[in-house]
């Protein structure tokens, strides 16, 4: 395995070019520039947080492992990790890596040359919860695990470690000096978290002691009860702590499915959770319905939304008309269909009553949202049609989409490698450049691609807009919408466009608020659809490491993609069959292939007999209704240009697997995470993909196989350069190269929202910034606060 395939990021994304001039790229200060959001978290000090207490915070699933550096460690071992095991930078409010205290005096670079040389003065205070000093034997020991020499260790990343030619005490045991055989400007990532000599001293301790269970730590919280019965993970605050004490007692993970958070929070079963923009709006809506009944007359009654509300006066006539007919058959069905509704109704409107006593905290994820261009093959392997798509997009629209109703900055993300905030940020899509039908127009044309151009057929097939589901009878799910999941945006969606995907104007009108459940990666680097890309460097490291081996181990070598946009059929195995394939032929369908017809392609594109389609993959699960409403609108965004998009929503477990990671699409939308290391985390991501020994592509983390070797080159360059202005340069010309290349189209910085109780302080949406978990707490009754105020006279 290569040294840059074992470093990943923990969430999902992913010939030289002729560039324009890229001087003058601004960084997001300038006016009309991306706002960051700052973090939503009820700052308050210490002295107003009560001793004592117990959170239970939502996260997605049980850790597999404890171990960040394995590949199937996610964003809850992450989380965990944060809490219980030493943390030497962390992130501040503005992405930036700040030395922690609680672990660190101090640590630099104290020489360049002949050999770059990190020197770490421990915190005197630091020890493991067994009462041994942390020190330079468990740098040691981390370094050896993780440096790749040793294969015996199944580590999922090691960039950086890979550097280090030597690791020695200094002049005291709080002292450690680490020398480079090579350049590293991201040595701040590197020993965090930092391990216990006991966890990678060995090969087996690596591998299976830290899987489920910490022996030793070193954080504000010790790791309690890992419960899989009742899917919690107990941290419990740590007595030995030398910093600030935990105000909590006792931090309580539980496993809860996004989907069915509402109804846990309105249960009383969770304190704090990240939610989507369904249940946003179902907390707005309480809200809502509780100021509207305050003081009214009749107040207490069922809401006027949720199951049953949208039964008409007629309709309600119509079911109690048949529950108390003659038909006693009939009505014994009515009358059970009617109770299960009511209780349905009851159990809403007492959830929705719970629901008031929680509050929704929202910023920016560290993550954004990309529409993605599989550069393999078919038409966007020409660079012409991907610029063509790009400059075909109104960036802001979509990010309105999404952001305007919840009153987040909707600016549209201007760079691969960096957030508005972060010191990195420029915004390079100049590079590319904006919204231009005309360009997009000459793009194509130049292309070869020509509207009116002559479709060659098989005899009788539809196609685009003009198919139906009159072909098998059956009645599409919804305008638009094909049998199989696969639809088109045909001329009457691109005149409707304005009513099409209006969730924004409905969130509005509610108070509500909207977040996509972009496809994250929560499992890896396609991460399910419901995958989620975590506020933390570590998370992301972890995230997306495990996602990138898991899936290439899954996908195998990449397969040959059909650009066609019709069914194909399948073997006994389930595998696609292709015009002339043998395996087809034993088939009791075997009649000859019908003969083709020529026709023109109408409004839309056409080159060498065939129409300019593009699959799009979306996934199809609870969640991703905004991510759906962003597809639809590119969709009708192409067709202004002549692109015909079909949609295809896909099962959220398939889609990364399936499609993202083996290639099975055109188009996809997913989210990358943010990390303030972009030489290191977001090499793979843009990595020019390689030839392998099988005949394979060696794509690593790069899912549109688009890349180039300047822009290898440039992140090479940045990595090795300790001048961090200089390094930073360099990012931002590989960013504007990537933005010329056209693989990846930045959209927008996903929103973040989390529900919380309102006395819940220094928690909720972190942002770009990472929990001081020592500070989570409930805040003090005004009448405890003027009580120790009081005393303290």
């Amino acid at each position: 395995m290569s040294q840059r395939r074992r470093r990943s990021l923990a969430f999902l994304t992913s010939g030289v070019l002729a560039l324009p001039l890229l001087a003058g790229c601004g960084a997001g200060d300038e006016e009309g520039g991306p706002v960051a959001a700052g973090q939503d978290i009820a700052m308050t000090s210490r002295d107003r947080i009560a001793d004592g207490g117990v959170v239970r915070w939502a996260v997605d699933t049980l850790p597999d492992t404890l171990n960040t550096f394995q590949a199937d460690a996610d964003a809850t071992t992450a989380r965990i990790a944060g809490a219980v095991l030493p943390q030497l930078f962390v992130m501040d409010a503005k992405g930036q890596p700040v030395a922690n205290p609680d672990y660190l005096e101090k640590a630099e670079i104290v020489a360049r040359e002949p050999k770059q040389v990190v020197l770490y003065k421990l915190n005197q205070q630091a020890v493991w919860s067994d009462g041994r000093e942390i020190g330079a034997a468990d740098f040691v020991a981390q370094w050896r695990a993780l440096n790749g020499k040793d294969s015996a260790y199944w580590t999922a990343r090691n960039a950086g470690y890979e550097r280090i030619e030597k690791i020695e005490r200094g002049k005291t045991d709080l002292e450690v000096k680490v020398t480079f055989a090579k350049p590293y400007t991201d040595w701040r990532s590197l020993f965090t978290p930092l391990y216990p000599k006991q966890v990678t001293g060995t090969p087996d301790a690596f591998n299976e002691g830290a899987r489920g269970a910490l022996k030793v730590t070193a954080g504000a919280f010790n790791l309690g009860a890992v419960d899989k019965k009742t899917a919690t993970v107990a941290l419990t605050r740590n007595a030995r702590w030398w910093g600030r004490p935990a105000k909590l007692d006792t931090l309580v993970l539980t496993a809860v499915p996004r989907a069915e958070r509402p109804a846990a929070l309105a249960a009383g079963k969770l304190d704090m959770a990240e939610i989507d923009r369904t249940g946003a709006d179902r907390i707005a809506l309480a809200h809502r319905d509780a100021k509207a009944a305050k003081g009214a007359e009749g107040a207490g009654g069922a809401p006027a939304h949720g199951p049953g509300a949208s039964v008409t006066a007629a309709q309600a006539t119509m079911s109690w008309a048949i529950a108390y007919g003659a038909d006693e058959s009939k009505a014994k069905e009515e009358q059970a269909s009617r109770a299960a509704n009511a209780e349905a109704a009851k159990k809403y409107a007492e959830e929705q009553n719970a629901l008031r006593t929680f509050a929704v905290r929202k910023s920016l994820e560290p993550a954004y949202t990309q529409l993605a261009m599989n550069g393999a093959s078919g038409p966007l392997a020409d660079e012409r049609v991907r610029r063509a798509v790009a400059r075909a997009l109104d960036r802001k629209a979509l990010a309105e989409i999404v952001l305007k109703p919840l009153g987040l900055p909707a600016k549209p993300v201007g760079s691969h490698l960096a957030l508005a905030g972060q010191p990195a940020y420029a915004d390079n899509s100049d590079a590319l450049g904006g919204q231009d039908t005309q360009a997009a127009q000459a793009l194509l044309a130049d292309a070869g691609w020509r509207r009116g151009g002559k479709i060659t057929e098989p005899a009788g097939a539809k196609a685009g807009p003009e198919a139906s589901s009159e072909d098998d009878g059956k009645t599409p799910a919804g305008p638009g919408t094909g049998n199989d999941g696969l639809y088109v945006v045909g001329q009457d969606d691109e005149r409707n466009g304005d009513e099409r995907g209006g969730d924004e104007r409905a969130g509005d009108e509610q108070g509500g608020a909207g977040n996509p459940q972009d496809a994250r990666p929560a499992a890896g680097p396609g991460l399910s659809p419901a995958l989620t890309v975590t506020p933390l460097a570590a998370q992301q490291q972890a995230s997306l490491l495990a996602q990138a081996d898991v899936a290439r181990a899954a996908a195998g070598p990449d397969a040959a993609r059909d650009t066609a946009t019709t069914d194909t059929d399948t073997d006994a195995k389930g595998a696609p069959v292709r015009e002339g394939d043998g395996a087809g032929q034993g088939k009791a369908s075997a009649a000859p292939a019908p003969a083709k017809q020529a026709r023109t392609s109408g409004s839309m594109l056409a080159k060498d007999g065939k129409a300019l389609s593009l699959r799009f993959v979306l996934p199809s699960g609870p969640g991703s209704e905004s991510l759906r409403a962003v597809g639809e609108r590119i969709a009708q965004m192409l067709q202004k240009v002549g692109i015909q998009a079909e949609l295809k929503k896909v099962a959220d477990e398939s889609f990364f697997k399936d499609h993202i990671a083996s290639g099975q699409y055109d188009l996809a939308l997913y989210s990358w995470p943010a990390t303030a290391y972009p030489a290191t985390d977001a090499r793979p991501i843009f990595a020019k993909p390689e030839p392998a020994a099988d005949g394979s592509l060696l794509v690593e983390q790069n899912y549109t196989r688009v890349g180039t070797d300047h822009i290898d080159q440039l992140f090479d360059q940045a990595l090795g350069e300790l001048d961090e202005g200089a390094s930073r340069d360099l990012i931002r010309k590989a960013d504007a190269r990537i933005w010329a290349a056209a693989g990846s189209i930045p959209l927008y910085q996903r929103p973040e929202l989390v529900a919380v109780k309102p006395s819940l302080v220094n928690a909720g949406a972190f942002g770009l910034g990472a929990p001081r978990f020592q500070d989570i707490g409930w805040k003090k009754s005004p009448a405890a606060t003027e009580k120790n105020a009081k005393e303290k006279k």
